[in-house]
């Protein structure tokens, strides 16, 4: 019997159950000094002066840099950006954003480098700040004045994005909406951290970070010294959404400080720290155009997307591509226009957050959706079910030119409605609408498809079995809480017949995994996954051979025993070799490398069903139930499947009820703790109603797709979409994120 598709438990959680993880803040490194930063109090202003003298003398104090003692290129400006808009490590002439590094103070401790910053002057003089995305094309200061613009890239104009009435010839009804996808903050439970020592010319780094190879080649290219001159090595990792890719500022500078001064340097954001410098997510404001027959056919779909970049455009500016890869949805839709402008702004930049513009697609689609039904009253789960792409049209291809590996869209909202009790659920509303129940009850639907491991490349996966007949399974990929050493694991024991108590999982130093594109994306299982699983056949085969030279037989009548982990002559099982000794036989390393690139993303999809409460006194908000159904291929731990679509869903309903960065319009941050940040806990969720399905991809040889962003994708617009229809009969079509008892109160006619 196989090990897959059990709800085998996490290997990982016994010890930070017990003894606790290990994360950066934790290690001891003998002599480290401790880094501070001066951030910004201006969102936009020119750095008249900047005096560090006082600093130095301070107690403790080994060293302060600025921005013209740093001799490291400036950042390139982000994939597609405009390329004058350019970062030097410590603000440089300019500030752009409220908590942007001024100064770095080196210090014995760390509570003498904070001390320290109180002696640093900075003579600022204040310029407008770039907040409203609708005015940050022509209003206020320019953030970059050799960009001579504040648009960082426009993506209508790359795709010939020319709109005309003529779009919707022959729609008898065309509704218009305007959505805003508000910024959030990604709040992992570490803030981000590092420590720098330096042996020589080599590197070593610990990092707080989600993909250490990237890291590694990242730190490289920016000190200047050779990849293999840098080990990253992450320990355990509390949190990261997607927000701890790539190379802050604050890590790269505490390295370069460690190899100036000759000693280890060590630096841990506090919490504020982490709200006004690790990268925000979603930040968009979007128009959208849905034109359709009364008949509930959709014609036409039109988006055009505003996107908060930031300060400094990079990945948050490119988010606008996979928003408009993903469009149209789970729908069929003949014509598709998609246009974009990404704006830098004097906030923090944005990166990519838990769904990376596949939240944001979905909203879009899933709200016009619901406002094109109440335009020509017919209920939103039927005006779905009559656009839904079906099952026989796969692989499917879009409007936009993105092709849908596989799916079954209409047996997956099928399955939610009837979870839900969907018809029993409209005559309760209706009933209590009549009666005038002053707590308005809500019932909101989003089907979803989204897409996994997006960016081309392949993953790295390695297998070994060693000596005592136990097995070592090697991954580019880094898991930060996904389970990846208990799937992992199930993958080598299935294959290889060791009993998965037997093979350590090893992932997250530099030195020891040659390469790794890290976790982002949802690509963990489909890529690293496939090359552990192809690495296994290959050992099995290599095993297979010296079992032939042990037994003295012809490698073809060799078969390996699962059950027993043993190799023997087929229909002879009394004399056979174990693992150990064929791995002893060796005379090297029983060790399979290997590299899988797919033939292509995946597309998990899935239908979510919401029901809320609204009490119209105040407006709050009671989520009574919630229904999801997710696809993500074949399952291979449901226990670990569940444990991520609980996690998606909970931060997709955060966002539809709570969380928001808020900026004033100077630019000051007026979410910045977790005091002001609305973050969701399981006393405002209730229990998930997880219902299952698998449509397994083509695309591997696992059938695997992505599940880790699934529940953010779906669970957001069917909240919101949930809210909206509560107050419906009141007149009210629309209401924005977060929907908050204040907003939905003032939303209500009184």
């Amino acid at each position: 019997m196989s090990i897959l598709g059990n709800r085998v438990t996490r290997r990982e959680d016994p010890k930070f159950l017990t003894a606790g993880g290990t994360y950066v803040d934790d290690l001891r490194l003998e002599g480290a000094a401790h880094a501070v930063f001066v951030r910004s109090t201006m969102a936009h202003a020119r750095i008249a002066s900047l005096d560090v003298s006082g600093a130095k003398s301070q107690p403790g104090v080994l060293a302060v840099f600025a921005a013209e003692d740093v001799d490291l290129a400036p950042g390139g400006a982000g994939m597609m950006m405009n390329a004058a808009m350019t970062r030097s490590w410590l603000a440089s002439g300019k500030v752009r954003y409220v908590g942007e590094p001024v100064a770095l103070i080196v210090a014995e401790s760390r509570a003498a480098g904070v001390d320290a910053t109180e002696a640093v002057y900075v003579d600022y003089e204040p310029l407008d700040a770039v907040v409203d995305l609708e005015k940050a094309e022509d209003g206020g200061d320019l953030l970059f004045e050799d960009a001579g613009t504040n648009v960082a890239v426009d993506m209508g104009a790359m795709f010939g994005y020319t709109p005309t009435d003529e779009f919707f010839a022959g729609c008898d009804v065309v509704v218009t909406q305007r959505i805003v996808n508000q910024r959030v903050a990604p709040c992992p439970m570490e803030t981000r951290a590092s420590a720098s020592s330096w042996d020589g010319d080599k590197l070593t780094q610990w990092s707080s970070c989600q993909a250490p190879n990237t890291l590694r080649d990242g730190l490289a290219g920016a000190l200047g010294v050779e990849a293999a001159n840098v080990r990253v090595i992450a320990p355990d990792v509390g949190g990261g959404f997607g927000a701890k890719t790539g190379v802050y500022p604050e890590e790269l500078l505490a390295a370069w400080a460690a190899k100036k001064l000759g000693r280890p340097v060590r630096w841990v954001e506090t919490r504020t720290e982490s709200m006004l410098g690790l990268g925000h997510g979603r930040g968009q404001i979007q128009r959208v155009t849905i034109g359709g027959g009364r008949d509930g056919v959709i014609g036409a779909y039109r988006i055009e997307v505003l996107q908060d970049a930031g300060a400094y455009p990079g990945m948050g500016g490119f988010l606008p591509m996979l928003t408009r890869m993903m469009a149209p949805g789970t729908y069929v839709i003949p014509k598709v226009e998609f246009g974009a402008k990404s704006f830098a702004t004097s906030t923090v930049p944005t990166t990519a957050y838990r769904g990376a513009g596949r939240p944001e697609a979905s909203a879009a689609i899933e709200r016009a959706i619901d406002v094109f039904a109440a335009e020509i009253g017919m209920d939103p789960a039927e005006v779905r079910a009559k656009n839904l792409v079906p099952a026989d049209q796969f692989p499917y291809t879009t409007a936009t030119g993105t092709n849908y590996d596989c799916g079954d869209y209409k047996k997956a909202l099928d399955l939610a409605l009837s979870a839900a009790g969907y018809e029993s659920l409209r005559k309760e509303q209706a009933a209590r609408r009549a009666a005038g129940d002053p707590r308005l009850m809500g019932i909101g639907l989003a089907c979803y498809v989204e897409i996994t491991n997006p960016l081309p490349g392949g993953e790295y996966g390695g297998v070994e079995v060693t000596p005592d007949g136990k097995a070592i399974v090697r991954a580019g990929t880094f898991s930060h809480g996904q389970g990846h050493a208990t799937v992992f694991a199930q993958l080598v024991a299935d294959r290889l017949g060791i009993d998965i108590d037997d093979i350590e999982f090893r992932q997250g130093d530099t030195d020891e995994i040659r390469s790794g594109q890290g976790t982002m994306g949802s690509r963990s299982l489909q890529t690293a996954g496939s090359a552990v699983a192809v690495a296994s056949d290959e050992l099995v085969e290599r095993a297979r051979d010296l079992a032939a030279q042990l037994l003295e037989a012809n490698v073809d009548d060799i078969v390996l025993d699962k059950a027993g982990g043993r190799f023997h002559v087929a229909g002879t099982p009394t004399v056979s070799k174990t693992w150990s000794e064929v791995a002893a036989s060796a005379g090297e390393p029983l060790r399979i490398d290997s590299d899988f690139t797919p033939a292509g993303p995946t597309f998990p999809f899935g239908a979510h069903v919401a029901v809320v409460e609204v009490d119209r006194d105040t407006g709050k908000v009671t989520l009574d139930r919630f229904v999801a159904v997710d696809d993500s291929g074949t399952v291979f731990n449901p226990l670990i499947t569940e444990g991520q679509r609980h996690g998606g869903i909970a931060q997709g309903v955060a966002q539809a009820l709570m969380e928001e960065m808020v900026y004033d319009d100077d630019g000051n941050p007026l979410t910045s703790n977790l005091a002001d940040y609305g973050m969701i806990s399981a006393a405002e969720l209730p229990s998930f109603e997880l219902v299952p399905m698998e449509t397994p991809t083509p695309l591997n040889a696992l059938g695997a797709k992505g599940i880790g962003e699934s529940g953010t994708i779906g669970a957001t617009p069917a909240v919101q979409n949930a809210v909206v229809d509560a107050l419906a009969h009141l007149g009210v079509r629309h209401v924005d994120m977060p929907l908050t008892p204040e907003r939905v109160w003032r939303a209500i006619p009184h």
